[in-house]
């Protein structure tokens, strides 16, 4: 009687016990630079990735935190040897580079409801990802500059940028309206953009006639013009300002920031009132600068399907959501109604502005594209050479970059 039992009971788990317990488990490894006691990681390993393994039985997430510097060559390193990640979290002015390298896996070609999940993020972002026609990751996180200013010196943001350098005739001195820290790309495309300018034609392949081009030399000039005047200040040039202490003690009118500047304020100046605007426009329109990460698969993983598995999980609206509770700005378009954003003491204005926000130039040689511009714009900041030689120089230069020579 025993043995029949014993029988019986083996046959009983035979037929509840679900197929996946006699498949092999596969294991991916996902590299991201999340800091191991950051809230972005508890919600990563104790939430989301147990929600994705409860609905993919089969596949184990194993998370693999690394420090910001140094990951890039650590992911250059693992490549070259043909290991490493499966999945990887990869800063956006990255994505190029590795792409041209044979790192990423081209997901636009091996992923084949790629288009449904690009479709559903905001287009700034997602160019970020192209290279060559096509696409090697789908944006996981973003990020974008707003126009911060100061309500009790600044009653109304104005809404284009006639309407700023207008506000110029009534600065009490030793004041700027306007402030930022460089000529680097993060602080002067929106300008440029606004402006209807542009760096290189939509190909990425020349800056002859774009970066060059009249809007874009108007753009540099008007900064130029403003700094001279004394309406904005020579942080542009490097003079070390403390843009947030000038900030908070009244002297800096407004600034580019992204939604990492509430924190410090709500910590630090909790009774400091904040506006929030979108960029000023230009004939541009109202066009600020796009940060973030992507979502991205080696060339090299053993697990591509089970990689891709996990891509689509995050850009579910459950992973997004979640990790926009945690400062993660989500990328998809459909959670602009969504109550937790509706309701949002700020992130809804960088929502806004991020239908319009565009990407710095995804191209593998960006860093030093960006050099050539930033250089190009302080020559003409100081006043050592015109807007138009400073920027006819600079498009020789990005030329030769983009042909690879």
């Amino acid at each position: 009687m025993k043995t029949k039992l014993v029988l019986s009971v083996i046959v009983l788990l035979f037929i509840v016990v679900p197929a996946t317990l006699a498949q092999d488990v596969v294991t991916i490894k996902f590299w991201h630079t999340y800091n191991e006691v950051s809230p972005e990681n508890q919600t990563l390993t104790d939430t989301l990735i147990p929600m994705f393994e409860a609905a993919h039985p089969n596949i184990k997430v194993e998370s693999v935190p690394y420090p910001y510097d140094g990951f890039r060559q650590a992911l250059l390193t693992a490549a070259a040897g043909g290991e490493g990640a499966d999945v990887v979290r990869l800063d956006i002015i990255w994505s190029p580079e590795f792409a041209a390298q044979g790192i990423l896996m081209n997901l636009s070609e091996k992923m084949s409801d790629f288009q449904q999940y690009a479709d559903a993020v905001f287009p700034g972002p997602l160019s970020t990802n192209a290279y060559d026609g096509a696409y090697y990751g789908l944006p996981l996180d973003t990020n974008t500059r707003v126009l911060v200013y100061n309500p009790a010196v600044m009653p109304e943001p104005p809404k284009t940028i006639d309407e700023l350098a207008a506000m110029c005739a009534d600065l009490p001195e030793g004041s700027f309206l306007f402030s930022d820290g460089g000529t680097y790309g993060w602080a002067i495309l929106p300008w440029i953009w606004s402006f209807g300018g542009d760096v290189t034609d939509p190909e990425i392949a020349m800056a002859t006639g774009y970066v060059n081009g009249e809007k874009t030399v108007a753009a540099v000039q008007f900064i130029a013009d403003m700094v001279k005047d004394g309406c904005f200040s020579d942080g542009f040039i490097g003079s070390g300002l403390d843009t947030w202490g000038g900030y908070f003690g009244g002297t800096i009118y407004s600034m580019l920031e992204g939604p990492w500047f509430y924190p410090t304020q709500e910590s630090q100046y909790p009774d400091f009132k904040v506006g929030a605007a979108l960029m000023p426009a230009g004939e541009g329109g109202p066009v600020s600068v796009v940060g973030g990460e992507n979502i991205v698969v080696s060339a090299s993983s053993t697990h591509p399907d089970e990689a891709m598995e996990f891509v689509r999980f995050t850009q579910s609206e459950e992973y997004q959501l979640e990790m926009s509770k945690v400062g993660q700005l989500t990328v998809l378009s459909s959670l602009l109604k969504n109550e937790y954003f509706v309701n949002h003491p700020y992130y809804g204005i960088f929502l806004e502005q991020l239908q319009t926000a565009k990407a710095r130039t995804p191209h593998p040689a960006y860093t030093q594209i960006e050099t050539v511009l930033g250089d190009a714009a302080q020559l003409v900041l100081r006043g050592e050479m015109s807007a138009q030689e400073a920027m006819d120089a600079a498009a020789e230069e990005i030329d030769a970059l983009l042909a690879g020579s």
